[in-house]
């Protein structure tokens, strides 16, 4: 196969399938306008993938609004291999293609489903995956393909994707690695065209020729073929300066035209159907007028054929997608009804009852609730297989075709929940204001709260919060459940909110769920909840503490699924506040193993956080760094981007004294706040991180300032910590009242939460303000408070400050036995700035305590180290790539590495490896 001008892209298609050969993965996307070379240089890495196993599918317009059909086309030369998946992946698939009921997958699962698939056929044979227009596969079919292009890694796959640019979508791809396809060079120009004429023309004419088409090689084609057309043929004129697709489009639709009525006939339903299906196409066209039923298929299209507008094998297509455009877009409205109108009929209404809805739809030129109802029918079954963007596009038609107002708002209204659901919050907007103006002043409350979600989802915390309270208040009248849930979901918006200004705060709506009658029959964990966060904010601490344990100790032992994210966060937020470390554990192990079983990976993502949190402040952070990569795995393959994710560790790397990455945290979110006035739990906990970095490397004034800031402000969530650090860089700093007045903030909060690890940080707090005759038994008590609730980061610094203040009054064998316990905790944790801290400590009363620093030890990568530490627990291949959403090969693969690094030869040796922090 000749390309011109492509030597470097060749070269680039020809290194990933060697790739792919030899045991690695390759993705590449490439750009360009209509006619540019992408297909072609997709049909060259077909016939350049000799002894590898190829699957190729093709966007279709018509398909878009269908869910998962892209994806399902692309599987089904291997969907016979189902059963050698996992259970849940094997049962999420099956649902996502309508084989099983009564399952609803998440979009996700079925994305690791169909890595697996793949990668088991790859691992007998290597795999090239072609995806042609990929801008026109649905919104669900792309979503799994970019999750899987972006988990692909030793797993012998060759994944190419071609999209047409400009496109106004296809963002989903935007983060893989890309290849924009530039125009031919003159020299390559005059090559191709003298390659594609049968005969010699002129030199002025090829010149005109070359500059009309502007190195797109299919317009030079098109040209060059006008040159040698028949007699009587209307030739493209040169001059005719229309953007370049419309300009071939309008070509194409003038050769459609000169064909006889019967073929144009058949290509507007080609073009109307998007399955290829030879057998429908034809029972189609002989409902329609102009085969009387008699003739064959292949003699229909000979005119079409020889023409080169349309391709018969392997299924009836056209040459190029410009042609289906152009004889679609060509054709009458009342054409188009007509063709949609007999596909619907020819249609199986039991195995592809959506696909007929869709071309009922089509076919309707007025208002149809008959219509209208299918297609809602329709979009039921698409949310049931996770279809959510599928799902809104339906009931948006079926909005369009219902007559009356009441009924159209409501289909509005659930459309734009699917596009929530779909991650869609733009389209939601729209639909909200469409379904605005229909419904009057009904469904006030539930347009509301849909607005509220908008705004969460977009980022915009504040207005979230007012639109949030307005439909809580409108519920109560008529459903107090709905109003209890809606502010609950205010709440969250607190929590992502540095303030909230105008007519709405906290304090606003913390007052309504007070206000808010109580639910028939006992209370919830989620009344529980939100009685205790309304108290939190209207009157502190203090008065929230026991309704707060209560809530905790409800939800500990509650059943929690996918749509209990919201109790899950709140939830964490009260333990905390309690500074329940038991509890905040419980619940977020607990919860991440149910959401593993369910696939509900928005609650396995906040989950995962607060287990890689509670780790961390246990001084266990080989295993926080996994579970903070296990989240950052999780956003990643949810946001493509992992911009998500970036500054999500930073109170880990506060305690182990990276200063480089703490400082970037609290400058991205310094940069965050100045655009959106972002903040909440963020940013106190990046506060927090940094104050314990500047205390650890002892810069007691910088530390006294970041925490003065959460001071200040006082928030409602995650403040307390910064009372803790304060108090310890005001006595250091020389600010005693500083300290004093932060340590009366905290004393009744403390008290008043009664847990060992809030009534050891009291105790140390005080010791610290404590005069000589005090502090060493208020010292002593804070140790044992903090070792009986095994937070051991607080622990070795109780030690680390009781050593100080032996060694300061001279009492040198306790403060080197007090510095010792310290400096061993913190340095086989890997805190390094405070063990370096209490190093210079011991180093002052002549202690030769060797130094230690595990990050000498490990040259592990994050994702080495979690699969290792998965792999010492025993967790099999396939166990481990379910839970990091890779491929049993790539879990393969990385504990090779894994072997080679630390001098092991198996797994078994794994568990002997010493614990140690790892590298990235």
């Amino acid at each position: 196969m000749i390309l011109f001008g492509r030597s470097r892209l060749k070269r680039t298609v020809d290194a990933q399938l060697d790739a792919a050969r030899e045991g690695l993965s390759g993705v590449l996307v490439l750009k360009g306008p209509p006619g540019i070379g992408k297909t072609t240089l997709l049909a060259y890495a077909v016939a350049r993938a000799t002894g590898m196993r190829i699957t190729q599918i093709s966007g279709k317009e018509a398909e878009q609004d269908l869910a998962l059909a892209g994806l399902h086309r692309l599987l089904l030369p291997f969907l016979s291999d189902l059963d050698r998946l996992p259970a849940p992946q094997r049962d999420a698939l099956r649902a996502a293609f309508g084989l099983v009921a009564d399952i609803h997958p998440d979009r996700l699962l079925i994305g690791l489903a169909t890595l697996t698939l793949l990668a088991n056929s790859a691992a007998s044979q290597p795999l090239l995956c072609v995806c042609d227009d990929a801008q026109w596969l649905d919104e669900e079919s792309l979503t799994i393909l970019a999750f899987v292009a972006r988990r692909l890694h030793a797993d012998r796959i060759t994944l190419l994707f071609a999209v047409r640019e400009p496109d106004a979508g296809v963002r989903l791809l935007d983060d893989l690695p890309q290849a924009v396809l530039p125009e031919l060079a003159r020299y390559d120009s005059h090559a191709l065209l003298a390659r594609t004429l049968s005969t010699r023309i002129e030199q002025d004419i090829a010149e005109r020729i070359v500059t009309e088409a502007a190195g797109n090689p299919l317009a030079l084609r098109e040209l060059a073929g006008d040159l040698e057309s028949p007699a009587g043929a209307d030739p493209v004129p040169l001059s005719e300066r229309l953007p370049l697709g419309r300009q071939l489009q309008a070509r194409y639709l003038r050769q459609s035209q000169a064909l006889p009525q019967p073929t144009r006939t058949l290509l507007l339903v080609i073009a109307a159907d998007p399955t290829g299906d030879r057998a429908l196409v034809w029972r189609a066209v002989t409902r329609l007028d102009g085969t009387a039923g008699t003739g064959e298929l292949a003699d229909l299209a000979t005119p079409a054929t020889a023409a080169g507008l349309l391709l018969l094998q392997p299924a009836p297509a056209f040459r190029h997608p410009l042609i289906r455009s152009a004889v679609y877009d060509g054709s009458t409205p009342a054409d188009r009804r007509r063709a949609h109108a007999a596909l619907a009929a020819v249609t199986d209404a039991r195995t592809d009852a959506d696909r007929r809805a869709w071309h009922l739809a089509a076919a309707c030129e007025g208002r149809d609730e008959t219509t209208a109802a299918e297609l809602e029918q329709a979009a039921a079954r698409a949310q049931a297989r996770g279809g959510y963007s599928a799902a809104c596009a339906f009931l948006a038609r079926a909005a369009d075709l219902t007559p009356r107002a009441a009924p159209r708002a409501e289909r509005l209204l659930t459309a734009c929940e699917a596009a929530l659901a779909a991650g869609l919050p733009d389209r939601a907007e729209a639909l909200l204001h469409q379904a605005a103006s229909d419904a009057g002043t009904a469904h006030l409350a539930r347009r509301l709260r849909l607005q509220g979600a908008i705004h969460i989802q977009n980022g915009r915390e504040t207005p979230a919060a007012t639109d949030l309270l307005a439909a809580a208040r409108a519920y109560r009248p008529s459903d107090r459940r709905a109003a209890r849930d809606t502010l609950l979901e205010a709440f969250q918006a607190v929590l992502g909110a540095s303030w909230l200004g105008g007519d709405v705060t906290a304090s606003t709506v913390a007052q309504a769920a007070l206000d808010l009658p109580a639910a028939p029959g006992p209370p919830d964990p989620a009344d529980l909840l939100l009685t205790a966060h309304a108290t939190q904010v209207l009157q502190g601490p203090q008065a929230a503490a026991p309704l707060l344990r209560a809530a905790v100790g409800a939800l500990a032992g509650a059943d929690t699924g996918p749509s209990d994210v919201r109790l899950l966060l709140l939830g964490l937020i009260a333990a905390h506040e309690l500074w329940d470390g038991e509890a905040f554990r419980a619940i977020a192990a607990r919860t991440v193993e149910t959401s593993r079983d369910l696939g509900a990976l928005d609650m396995l993502r906040v989950s995962l956080h607060a287990v890689a949190s509670v780790e961390t402040w246990c001084g266990r952070f080989t295993e926080a760094e996994s579970n903070f990569a296990a989240f950052r795995e999780l956003v990643g393959a949810i946001d493509g981007s992992g911009r998500l994710a970036e500054g999500s560790d930073v109170i880990l790397q506060g305690w182990r004294g990276n200063e480089e990455a703490t400082r970037a945290a609290m400058a991205a979110m310094d940069v965050e706040r100045s655009e959106r006035a972002s903040g909440g739990v963020r940013l106190h906990t990046t506060r927090t991180a940094l104050a314990v970095l500047e205390n650890g490397s002892s810069n007691y004034a910088n530390a006294l300032a970041v925490a003065r800031q959460g001071y200040a402000e006082d928030p409602v969530y995650y403040g307390n910590p910064a009372l803790v650090e304060m108090v310890e860089a005001g006595v250091r700093s020389g600010d005693r009242d500083a300290a004093q007045a932060a340590l009366l903030r905290l004393s009744p909060r403390a008290s008043a939460a009664g847990t060992p690890w809030a009534l050891g940080l009291l105790t140390r707090s005080q010791a610290l303000l404590a005069d000589d005759a005090e502090a060493g038994g208020l010292y002593r008590q804070a140790l044992g408070h903090l070792r009986a609730g095994d937070i051991r980061t607080e622990l070795a610094r109780t030690h680390l400050l009781y050593g100080e203040w032996l060694r300061r009054r001279r009492h040198r064998g306790e403060a080197r036995e007090q510095l010792r316990s310290a400096f061993h905790l913190f340095s086989g944790m890997g805190a390094q700035a405070f063990a370096d801290r209490t190093l210079h400590e011991l180093r002052a009363i002549g202690d030769k305590t060797p130094r230690r620093t595990p990050a000498t030890v490990s040259e592990l990568t994050p994702r080495e180290g979690h699969i290792a530490g998965l792999a010492a627990r025993g967790a099999t291949n396939q166990e481990i790539a379910t839970q990091l959403f890779i491929s049993s090969s790539t879990v393969e693969y990385h504990l090779r590495k894994v072997f080679q690094k630390l001098a092991i030869t198996s797994r078994r040796q794994l568990p002997r490896v010493p614990e140690q922090p790892v590298v990235s």
